[in-house]
């Protein structure tokens, strides 16, 4: 795969996005910057594709979005991975976040997770006692997917799921 990629993701109603958004704020207001992208909404990755793949991820995008319908998810733990670089809110996996994410590839192996902070491990740990102490448990909702190209980011499209 290029250097360039195509990203499937899963975005929330506006509360979960809120709600998220503010225990990043909470880190940012503390001074810690990471390399993470900015200006895109948090999310749950789905799936990573070769950009040749936009038109047929962009129709498969509008077909699961038009097909599932959105469904809550509990956000109950925060973690560290990626050589610890990486700073991240999950939620349990549940069937419909698992169903989600098989139309994408599959979910063996896959973490979900929002992002909060990349940066220096130095960093990640100092940033996990602050978000730790803000943390509690939280419900949130997966009404949205996103499709996005990396480097530089590039906004594609974003569909609503299905409401009940």
């Amino acid at each position: 795969m290029s250097e360039q990629f195509l990203c499937v993701m899963a975005g929330f109603d506006d509360q979960t996005e809120k709600h998220l958004e503010e225990l990043q704020k909470e880190l940012y207001q503390r001074e810690f910057v990471g390399i993470h992208t900015k200006n895109i909404p948090l999310h749950i990755t789905l799936g990573i594709f070769d950009v040749s793949e936009e038109k047929m991820i962009s129709t498969l995008v509008k077909m699961v979005s038009s097909n599932t319908e959105s469904f809550d998810v509990t956000f109950n733990h925060i973690g560290i991975f990626g050589g610890s670089e990486v700073l991240f809110i999950a939620p349990d996996i549940n069937r419909e976040l698992l169903k989600l994410k098989e139309n994408f590839g599959e979910s063996y192996d896959w973490t979900p997770h929002v992002t909060m902070l990349i940066d220096e491990p130095a960093e990640i740990f100092k940033a996990a006692q602050v978000l730790s102490s803000s943390f509690t448990k939280f419900k949130g909702r997966v009404e949205k997917l996103y499709l996005y190209e990396f480097w530089p980011s590039r906004y594609i499209l974003a569909e609503s799921m299905l409401n009940r």
